[in-house]
């Protein structure tokens, strides 16, 4: 699975590549995916295939790891409609596959959800589980628990109503689905609903929190990361932002977006929820990757969540039952002071509170958030979670938005820039235990990849110019670098070969919402274009230029 595992540390307790022969690496093959946008999934190793899904046309490819060069064991083409390029936020990008028992499952941008034999390439089974024409599209990896699959939706800036999905394994026929707007019925909030804080508690809150029926387009997608707690048989997700933008359309809570559910992974029934910006005005989607550790916290053991947040903070939460124990900026904000542990809400500068037909200027964070969707790393030896995250303002003004289905219903005209020091980019170790940044490098480019941490000592990363970084896990000490072929907005992993060699591996094609400037060759002079990310990203390509490429590396 893309998080290497259902805790979603994105740890390997490989060796063979650390800190002393990091410096000697050297590509071991590269192949190309023909497809020139952004590259944001892991590649997935099983056995001795090695498995890649490109972002639009999805074409899901098969490598032998067993062969010189690692040549194409087959492709499977699911053919997606074209018009769901049109309905995609910001690129047409896919996070990734999941295996298990067998068969490889992963989503197309036209809401597709499909089986294929992991050995022959055949296709088992495939569901369609949303509608473009209502600005629906399908981006996330999957995972899979026990006998389902669990998927969710984008298109929140089309305002489109948000759920999760668990699909048989075997068949891909439905065996529940929860939304995260509208009556508890279809929440799936019943007598287990035990949710730790008071704003939580009460009837149809998905309904009440909303004006008249705005909830029916309220936003919520689920297109980020779940994982799981075999022991409590628990699934985490987050659920999006709330639509439109401009919130002064939307007064009240807007439950259950910008936050997460812990939900019975049988049955879908919520257990708690927490919301991390309740009446979110920012964007700020609860999305991110969730990762689970069991650890000492005030000399209690506690079974944790962690969770670097869009809104800058760092959440460490109790799994149990939804209690906040910590909650601390992990990147620059103005935008809010702090989280209240009594009530757990975040509490938001006024000053920072976009009005309508007025331009509020130099908010902190911007709306893809302190962190995006692009998934931290934890390493147990060393206690420390490798954030790779943005350092970015924004100038936001209010519109009002009209709602027309399939089409964009956002209500804000933004213009992103770079934040405080002038780097947009950081990437941070953050001391999980004592709630604090232990070190950080600047990065010129908001960070948009992933990190792999290893029992060598070292982190990997890449950044939007097309370096692959190694650094060392305890200093931040850069131990080498590659250029690749195009800035790196995907999410590294490291396997053990058929050979019984460490690889590391990166797909390398700029896009995603940050890079979209590039992958859609939008205008550097419009800075309101993909949603104002232009404006903080002029110059993106004069470091890089379009592609999609795997590069593997490994020891000489």
């Amino acid at each position: 699975m893309p998080a290497k595992n259902f805790a979603s540390t994105r740890y390997s307790d490989l060796a063979e590549i650390n800190t002393d022969n990091v410096k000697s690496l050297q590509v071991a093959f590269t192949f190309s995916t023909g497809v020139n946008k952004g590259h944001e999934a892991a590649p997935l190793v099983v056995g001795s295939t090695m498995f890649i899904v490109s972002p639009y046309p999805n074409i899901l490819y098969a490598l032998d790891l067993a062969q010189p060069g690692a040549p194409m064991k087959w492709k499977y083409e699911p053919k997606p409609e074209p018009a769901a390029q049109g309905v995609a936020c910001c690129d047409v990008v896919n996070r990734g596959a999941a295996y298990s028992d067998g068969r490889i499952y992963f989503n197309t941008l036209d809401n597709m959800t499909i089986a294929v034999d992991a050995e022959s390439g055949k296709e088992v089974w495939r569901t369609k589980l949303g509608s473009i024409n209502r600005g629906e599209t399908m981006t996330m990896a999957p995972l899979v628990v026990k006998d389902k699959v669990l998927v969710g939706n984008s298109g929140g800036e089309y305002g489109v109503r948000g759920w999760v999905i668990a699909l048989d394994a075997k068949t891909g026929i439905q065996k529940w689905k929860a939304y995260a707007t509208g009556p508890d019925a279809e929440v799936l909030i019943g007598p287990d609903f035990k949710p730790f804080y008071d704003s939580d508690k009460g009837k149809d809150l998905g309904v009440s929190t909303w004006p008249p029926n705005a909830w029916q387009q309220g936003g919520g997608t689920m297109w980020g990361w779940i994982s799981y707690d075999p022991d409590l048989n628990l699934i985490y997700h987050g659920t999006g932002n709330p639509g439109p933008w401009n919130h002064e359309q939307r007064p009240g809570d807007n439950k259950w977006t910008a936050g997460i559910f812990a939900r019975d992974a049988d049955t879908g029934q919520a257990r708690w929820f927490y919301q991390f910006t309740p009446h979110d005005i920012h964007d700020w989607d609860g999305i991110n990757e969730i990762i689970l550790l069991d650890m000492q916290w005030n000399g209690q053991a506690r079974k944790v969540l962690v969770r670097p947040e869009r809104n800058a903070f760092l959440y460490v939460i109790d799994r149990t039952n939804g209690e906040v124990l910590s909650a601390e900026s992990f990147a620059y904000t103005n935008s809010a002071k702090g989280v209240d542990l009594k009530t757990g809400r975040l509490q938001v500068n006024p000053d920072k509170e976009p009005k309508l037909n007025r331009t509020i200027r130099d908010i902190c964070p911007t709306a893809p958030g302190a962190k995006d969707w692009n998934p931290s790393a934890y390493s147990p030896p060393t206690g420390l979670l490798y954030i790779p995250h943005n350092n970015l303002c924004m100038d936001w003004q209010s519109l009002e938005a009209n709602y027309i289905a399939g089409t964009p219903y956002v209500g804000a005209e933004v213009k992103m820039k770079p934040g405080p020091g002038g780097n947009r980019g950081e990437f941070s170790a953050w001391d999980v235990q004592n709630a604090r940044k232990r070190w950080s490098i600047k990065e010129n480019f908001p960070l948009w990849s992933g990190v792999v941490a290893t029992a060598g000592n070292v982190v990997f990363y890449g950044t939007m110019e097309g370096w692959f970084k190694a650094i060392n896990a305890e200093t931040g000490e850069l131990l080498w670098q590659f250029k690749t072929g195009s800035g790196i907005i995907g999410q590294p992993i490291t396997y053990r070969g058929p050979d019984g060699h460490q690889y590391v591996a990166v797909l390398s094609g700029i896009g995603g919402w940050s890079g979209a400037i590039v992958a859609g060759d939008l205008d550097p002079r419009d800075g309101t274009a993909a949603l104002g990310f232009v404006n903080a990203m002029a110059d993106l390509k004069q470091a890089t230029t379009k592609g999609g490429s795997l590069y593997v590396f490994r020891l000489p």
